[in-house]
């Protein structure tokens, strides 16, 4: 506004307007095992990413993103991923662990 203040009644009003034009679906964590049979749990990965679209969510299952271009047995890669992680989760309205 003109003193310099959030206007929140301005961005609710946006953010419904926006929802309305294009649709919502909120963001889920996808949080299930890596390590061990990494094949096996990619794929069960996988899967509860589907079922998370197929329940109208947007999934985000790091563990199936990052190792295409980092590396989990590097500490410094492993410990900036976590940092990663932390960070999007905070952006994220739910957490499905498996």
């Amino acid at each position: 506004n003109t003193e310099g203040y959030l206007d929140l009644t301005s961005y609710h009003a946006l953010k419904k307007l926006q929802r309305e034009l294009f649709g919502y679906r909120p963001l889920v964590y996808i949080c299930s095992p890596y390590s061990g049979d990494t094949e096996a749990n990619v794929e069960l990965a996988r899967q509860f990413c589907g079922f998370a679209v197929s329940a109208g969510k947007i999934p985000f299952a790091p563990h199936l993103h990052y190792p295409q271009f980092m590396d989990d047995a590097d500490p410094d890669q492993r410990e900036l991923a976590m940092f990663f992680n932390r960070v999007l989760l905070a952006k994220c309205e739910a957490l499905w662990a498996y």
